[in-house]
């Protein structure tokens, strides 16, 4: 295959058997399956978008797409389950010497047992991001044009998100600040609209998500510089 043209099938029925049988044994057994039906098409489908996309990144470079593995790292968890019951792949923005998660992202896409989803922004901030995050949501004309951004993408069934807020406003801003909800949070990202029923099998979705990156380009831009 040197063209994504879909995936296994459009209802992600590998990671639903894998989550009722997760152990070495069923896996090895389905290895192909999962090479040839899930991994190889999400390595095509990225590198496919991104080059979709790079010109509507017109102030930053693109990193290099990265599906991750399925392999779970078990060492501090209870759950010992070998495998993640999901497929992920990320379009990072270059940031020399971030890790993925502390890296504003043109593309998050995730298909798996029981969630299918795509999001654009900065997932998981680190201390210096965060803290510079917080001081441009501040800033009262940087705070506003990321009002602004995420209405707009609101608007168009791109809501903001975060995978974690604080509960009260951090030390060194004022309790009542106008952009309080933004100040909390400890990553922004927004969720593309949901997918149409069977594009996963179709090479549509290459468009589709390629679309979604376009518009949510300005914001993770101004991420991209307001962490930086």
């Amino acid at each position: 295959m040197s063209k994504f043209d879909g995936f296994a099938d459009a209802g992600g029925k590998f990671f639903k058997a894998l989550a009722k049988h997760n152990d070495r044994e069923w896996f090895a057994a389905h290895k192909q399956e999962f090479e040839e039906g899930w991994n190889a098409p999400m390595k095509l489908l990225l590198g496919e978008v991104r080059d979709a996309i790079d010109r509507s990144f017109a102030h930053c470079d693109l990193g290099e797409p990265k599906v991750f593995r399925i392999f779970r790292d078990v060492r501090f968890s209870k759950d010992k389950s070998p495998y993640k019951t999901n497929i992920g792949g990320v379009i990072p923005l270059q940031r020399t010497g971030k890790s993925v998660t502390d890296v504003p992202m043109a593309l998050y896409f995730q298909v798996g047992a029981t969630e299918t989803f795509a999001a654009a922004g900065h997932y998981m901030m680190g201390p210096e991001s965060l803290a510079r995050y917080r001081a441009a949501i501040d800033d009262n004309a940087r705070g506003k044009e990321l009002e602004k951004l995420l209405a707009k993408l609101d608007k168009k069934g791109f809501p903001a998100r975060s995978y974690e807020s604080v509960k009260r406003v951090p030390k060194g801003y004022e309790p009542d600040h106008p952009r309080e909800d933004l100040i909390r949070r400890k990553g922004l990202v927004v969720m593309f609209p949901a997918l149409p029923k069977g594009i996963l099998t179709s090479s549509k979705l290459t468009k589709r998500l390629a679309d979604g990156c376009k518009a949510a380009a300005p914001f993770v831009e101004w991420l991209v510089f307001a962490t930086a």
